[in-house]
């Protein structure tokens, strides 16, 4: 298998359908692909929207949180499922674009292992105006903070190999800081400006406050664990 999409999803029951529909329409039938779809307890008709889909997909798989975990733990469990070498995260609100997968996918493969990790970088956001002034104001200082050349750690559709996810430490709210964790391990990134688009229904789980405060806590916790870091270069003597 070529690659898994992972989609977390949480009360997405008026664009999971379309966001899964577009991911199979777009990805090319020469790719051998699966979709993962992961429910973080949804307490809408989210899941009965899922088994409907699931019917009718063939590549579909649906997994579900018997209680809400957040976004690190649902992506985590998608990407424990995978079945295949990549793997690629995309937001179930369908503001990501599926179609830029296969420019991450590009991308990754032009730089022939040099690059662990691909993330999108959203240019022209369309969000409401607090939430992109928000935004901007987290990347400059996590930036700042972590130094990850990043500028934009928080966007949804990101390329990876699984088992470079699986070796990064996994704590709540780890999938914020992906670059910098990626680059811990001695590993590169990449930035890669993506279409962002309106939600296509429902509403944002996150708020100023708690992101900015939680934020905080998480990035010192990430700067701790770049000071610790332990790659020591090593050689075979013959």
């Amino acid at each position: 298998m070529d690659l898994s999409v992972v989609i977390p999803v949480h009360n997405e029951v008026d664009s999971v359908r379309g966001v899964i529909e577009e991911v199979d329409h777009v990805l090319p039938e020469s790719l051998d692909f699966e979709i993962i779809v992961v429910d973080d307890g949804s307490n809408d008709d989210t899941p009965s929207v899922l088994q409907e889909c699931r019917a009718r997909q063939p590549r579909l798989r649906v997994l579900r949180h018997a209680q809400r975990s957040g976004q690190s733990a649902t992506i985590s469990s998608g990407v424990r499922a995978a079945r295949a070498h990549w793997v690629v995260t995309l937001d179930g609100d369908g503001q990501n674009d599926p179609a830029d997968i296969m420019r991450l996918f590009e991308r990754m493969d032009k730089s022939q292992g040099r690059i662990m990790l691909v993330i999108g970088q959203r240019v022209y956001r369309r969000d409401a105006g607090p939430k992109r002034i928000s935004s901007r104001i987290a990347n400059a200082v996590r930036a700042w903070v972590l130094k990850d050349n990043t500028p934009d750690s928080a966007c949804g559709i990101k390329l990876f190999a699984r088992q470079t996810y699986l070796d990064l430490p996994q704590f709540d709210h780890m999938h914020r800081f992906l670059p910098a964790l990626v680059q811990r391990q001695g590993g590169e990134t990449l930035s890669v400006v993506v279409n962002h688009r309106e939600r296509s229904g429902g509403a944002s789980k996150y708020g100023i406050m708690d992101r900015l405060w939680v934020g905080i806590v998480d990035m010192l916790g990430v700067r701790w664990l770049q000071r610790r870091a332990m790659a020591p270069a090593i050689s075979e003597i013959e």
